[in-house]
């Protein structure tokens, strides 16, 4: 029934070690973000810049392995890629893994 203030005394100074659980998940936080999301996004950014600066003429893989020479990109998210003489295939254009030959940019000097 009694309270002693020996136990209040000891109740309050329980918040000061609050940090020290919460501590280590902060700690596992940092390590995954350098180890695993922070490379990830690097990638990811890489294969959108790669995607953009198609062009036709460029010989590429697609995510399901077919190599082929880009002969028409459209706006629509979608290129034309030639994977026999005369044999086209319309793929989306973020399946591309791989950019085999890249074209040269024709000079206008």
């Amino acid at each position: 029934m009694f309270v002693t203030p020996a136990y209040a005394q000891a109740a309050g100074a329980g918040g000061a070690s609050a940090l020290g659980p919460v501590l280590p998940l902060i700690l596992i936080f940092a390590i995954m973000y350098f180890l695993l999301i922070r490379p990830q996004q690097k990638k990811m950014k890489e294969h959108q810049a790669m995607v953009a600066a198609l062009r036709r003429g460029d010989q590429v893989v697609t995510a399901g392995g077919i190599i082929g020479k880009v002969t028409k990109v459209k706006d629509a998210g979608e290129i034309e890629v030639e994977i026999a003489s005369g044999v086209k295939i319309r793929v989306i254009q973020s399946t591309i893994s791989q950019v085999l030959n890249k074209t040269e940019p024709a000079n206008d000097n």
